[in-house]
This record gives structure tokens, sequence and C-alpha cells, in this order.
């Protein structure tokens, strides 16, 4: 890169097309920002305006990029699926989600990309529940022009498009079943299905029946069975009323019964660590605790839009909640639309 000037009331040399403003600069009543490249006309209407002092302009050389160039080249290397580009603006790209659904970012690729001076990738939360047009990430330039290599370097880290460090993964319309043992009384069961179905509809998806079940093994396997195989199976079965801690509970004693298996007990985040996962087939079961069954905003509503996006029922899953999972007041914004209405997480 070299470095020139330009004075306005004084006429530049012709070479200077395409050098860079390196501070603000106004003509007449027009606010020219840093960053600027100067055109043949803006030479012109800098010759023709009243005497100013120099402003120092950059040239870049050979293999180095200006800083809009380089912001559009590492977010084309960056963004994964389901984000739209806006800008640049003075270097900055924000990447916006274009359908709603459930953020990912590969963190350990966005910090190694961040080692790299002067690039700039900033996100959301990764697990951040966000509407079509949220803003999701931003990509900026620090400097006016830089080496075209060290963007290749960073494009590299998410191989040149190809494993990309954020994405949305949108919400797809499940088929939704609740198995429900009869510990939940019934005064609260019109409470219990009202909160239920805010969290299926307010994903998108729908409820394909709910089901009061004794506490009996053979009574619960046959209302499992019922969703889990055949016509009426379900992408996702909801079940409330188990003893998470009983392995003879029996939900668990169904669940095993017919060849599926539990996932975890409980889950790295507060509240809602009562959480349990499981799978039979191709249902996913998740067991809700009792303050996630009714009016409260917990963990499960941080793993529903992941298992309703397509997320597997894994532990790998589940380890996700960790980084994050101290589910204060101040982190209501990350939840869903509809948990941000629910009573607000104990501090």
């Amino acid at each position: 890169m070299r470095v020139d000037e330009v004075t306005p009331g004084r006429r530049a040399p012709a070479r200077l097309a395409g050098a860079i403003l390196a501070r603000d600069l106004t003509i007449g009543e027009t606010r020219w920002p840093k960053g600027r490249r100067l055109s043949e006309d803006d030479l012109l209407a800098l010759a023709a305006a009243p005497a100013g002092d120099a402003v120092t302009v950059l040239i870049a050389d050979a293999g180095e990029l200006h800083e809009d160039d380089a912001a559009l080249r590492l977010a084309r290397a960056v963004i994964g699926p389901n984000l739209d580009v806006r800008g640049p603006n003075q270097s900055r790209i924000d990447l916006v989600a274009a359908a709603a659904g459930v953020v990912n970012v590969r963190v350990a690729d966005l910090e190694r990309l961040n080692r790299l001076d002067p690039l700039e990738v900033f996100t959301v939360y990764d697990g951040q529940v966000v509407e079509r047009g949220d803003l999701v990430a931003s990509v900026k330039i620090a400097p006016h022009v830089v080496d075209a290599k060290i963007v290749d370097r960073a494009a590299r880290v998410s191989g040149f498009g190809s494993n990309p460090v954020v994405w949305v993964a949108p919400f797809v319309a499940r088929r939704v079943a609740v198995v429900v043992k009869e510990s939940v009384r019934a005064a609260a069961r019109e409470r219990f299905e009202s909160s239920v179905r805010a969290k299926v509809e307010g994903l998108g998806c729908q409820i394909i029946g709910i089901e009061y079940v004794a506490d009996d093994p053979d009574v619960v396997e046959t209302a499992l069975a019922q969703f889990s195989r055949g016509g009426d199976q379900a992408d996702l079965l909801l079940t409330a009323g188990a003893a998470s801690t009983d392995p003879r509970d029996a939900m668990f004693v169904a669940i095993s019964a017919l060849g599926g298996r539990v996932v975890r007990r409980g889950v790295p985040a507060h509240p809602g660590s009562m959480l349990w996962l499981a799978r039979i087939g191709a249902t996913t079961i998740l067991g809700l605790p009792t303050c996630g069954a009714y009016s409260k905003a917990t963990a499960a509503d941080l793993l529903l839009p992941r298992l309703v996006t397509g997320d597997p029922a894994s532990e790998s899953t589940v380890a996700k909640l960790a980084h994050g999972g101290i589910l204060t007041r101040s982190q209501r914004f990350r939840f869903p639309p509809y948990a941000r209405e629910l009573d607000a997480p104990d501090d």
C-alpha cells in the first residue's frame, strides 16, 4: 500500500483515481466518508472545491483489497444457509436471518477467524432463536486496505464456504404428540395444555394428540407405541409426569420395552436441568420438568427449538446448552417469542 494526499482546491493527478480516503472529507455540503474510493469525477469535484487542508489517501498495491471487497469475500466464506447479506457499509456487512429458526455458530472456528488481524466476524449466541430479518452476524474489516492473503486464510478455515461458520436452521413443521401420566392433576391440565400448545404452535408445529395415561408401564407403553410407529407416528413426543430420577418410572420402563433408549437424564442448564431426552426409533421424546411443563421459560425452550429444526436427539445436541446455560432474566432474548412472554427464569 502506498500513501499520498489530495487537497481541495487543487487538481490531483489522474493516477489517484481509485485512491481511498483515509479520513472523512466534506466537499460543499456533501460528506465523503473515509474509505471512499475516489472516482475521476471526485477528483474534478475536489479541484473545484474551496481551498482546504490536504487529506491522506491510500493506493492499494497488487494483491491488496479495498475494505468493502475484502468484507464481501470474507462474508461469502463464513455465511451458511438462510442468511441474507446487507451492505457493505464502510466495510461492515450484516448477515440477517432469511427464515425463523435457530442460529448455529461454529464457535471454535469463529475464534480462529478473529485471531487473524485485521478481520472481524461477530455473531449472536449459538442456539439463539431468531425471526426472519433479525441480525445474526456481522463481518467487518478494520483498515481501508488489507492483504488478500489474509482473507484467503480466513476462507480456508471455512473450506472456502463449504463448511460455513454461521447459519440459521429453519423451523420445520413437525408432528408432535403429548403423553402425560395422570400424576398431572386434572385441575392443572388446562394450564398444562395451554403451555404445551404455545410451545408447539409457536414453533410452527402441530399437536396430533394429547393422551393422559395411568402410572402403569403397560398403559404408558401402549400410548408411546401409538405415537412412535404406524400412521399416528409423531416426529416429537412431549411427556410430563415422569419421575426423572427413578429408573423404574413407568415412562422409562415403557421406553425400554419398545426398544428405545434414554439419551440423557438432565441437561447442563438451569432452570430445567431435570429435563430428559429419549428416542424410540425415529421419534424423539422430550420429558418436560415440572417448571417447564407450565408457565416458566426453561432449558426446554432452548432445546425444543433445536429439535424442531432437525438437530438429533443426541448427547451432542444437549451439550450445546451448557455455554450460556445459566438462564437468568437477562437471557430472555435468546428464547422463542412464545417463551419471552412466559414467567422469566429465576435469577
